[in-house]
């Protein structure tokens, strides 16, 4: 049976031809010279071959060196880029998710510096899509979205409820007369809605017995962003999520129009994954991460409602109240 050679010995060989000198390859190997020469022997006794010419000081390689260090070189240099990788496995985690797009932007955007500075090694990819991760497909570890929480076959974990709530700029509801009834003020007023939210126009005024028979025109906006902008800048109401909208009702521009009426609640922003992903590393620390900052949220939800005096209710909002009387 061939003995196999000491492995130390492939190692001192190619520090030695790669460095051109045992002395430095003592040094790297932080061993003597003399350690350094008894294994290029020993070595070149189990192989059979010289692997160096000597001339003095100089040590040049024998064709059968030259053949050999191609070789360790490579294969240390491989075992060196797999001790790198492995030590940035460790240092390191990585995670692709995606998002609805309007939450991404204005409520996680917002809020992604304190989850990078507390972890400062990752690598984190976000992917702003309307549509679903297809997860057999895509390579993806997490999905936050906006729903019904039905996605089957998913882990289907509630992200916080949302609140709905008409809104408008202090001047736009300033330059609305006072009316004796909510659907006379309304009539005179402009509604901007978008139709990618769970809760429109017409749901709410159903939910809230409101007969809105005369309307002013109304205005849809393909994304949260721009209806909320055009609430600003004072063209009209907006129906639309406090999640989103916290930025400009903390500053002051936008107001709740019709504090009285019950600002509806429901759950609407979903973190989905296939159920196995939950062992995942990565996964559980985004979401630990994410569940802080929905209190966190909550907190400044309630500091709003303190502010202009609101309450809420819970509905269950599914097809069947989409739908109902429409």
């Amino acid at each position: 049976m061939t003995r196999t050679p000491n492995l130390n010995g492939f190692l001192y060989f190619e520090t030695v031809a790669r460095r051109g000198s045992v002395s430095r390859a003592a040094e790297e190997l932080s061993v003597s010279p003399s350690g350094v020469s008894q294994q290029i022997k020993r070595l070149e006794q189990q192989l059979g071959v010289k692997l160096f010419r000597r001339q003095g000081r100089l040590l040049s390689l024998t064709l059968e060196g030259e053949q050999l260090f191609q070789t360790s070189n490579t294969a240390l240099r491989m075992l060196r880029d797999a001790q790198r990788q492995f030590g940035k496995t460790r240092e390191t985690y990585q995670l692709n998710m995606r998002v609805t797009p309007s939450f991404g932007v204005r409520w996680l955007g917002p809020r992604l510096s304190d989850f990078v500075n507390r972890h400062p090694n990752w690598d984190l990819r976000i992917d702003a899509a309307p549509d679903p991760t297809d997860f057999d497909r895509e390579m993806m570890e997490l999905d936050i979205r906006y729903g019904f929480g039905n996605w089957p076959g998913h882990h289907n974990e509630p992200v916080f409820e949302d609140r709905v709530l008409p809104l408008c700029s202090p001047a736009y509801l300033a330059s609305l007369e006072a009316k004796p009834s909510v659907s006379d003020f309304l009539a005179q007023a402009r509604l901007i809605g978008t139709p990618r939210a769970l809760c429109q126009w017409d749901h709410w005024l159903i939910h809230n017995n409101i007969d809105l028979k005369l309307r002013n025109m109304s205005i849809l906006m393909d994304r949260s962003s721009m209806a909320l902008q055009l609430a600003v800048d004072g063209v009209g109401i907006v129906l639309d999520s406090m999640a989103l909208a916290m930025p400009e009702i903390a500053e002051g521009k936008l107001v709740p129009v019709l504090p009285e009426i019950p600002v509806l609640k429901f759950p609407s922003y979903w973190a989905i994954c296939p159920p196995r992903y939950l062992k995942r590393r990565a996964v559980q620390l985004f979401l630990s991460w994410l569940e802080e900052q929905s209190r966190n949220y909550e907190t400044d939800v309630a500091a709003i409602y303190k502010t202009h005096g609101l309450r809420e209710t819970e509905i269950k909002l599914d097809a069947h109240f989409l739908h109902r009387d429409r």
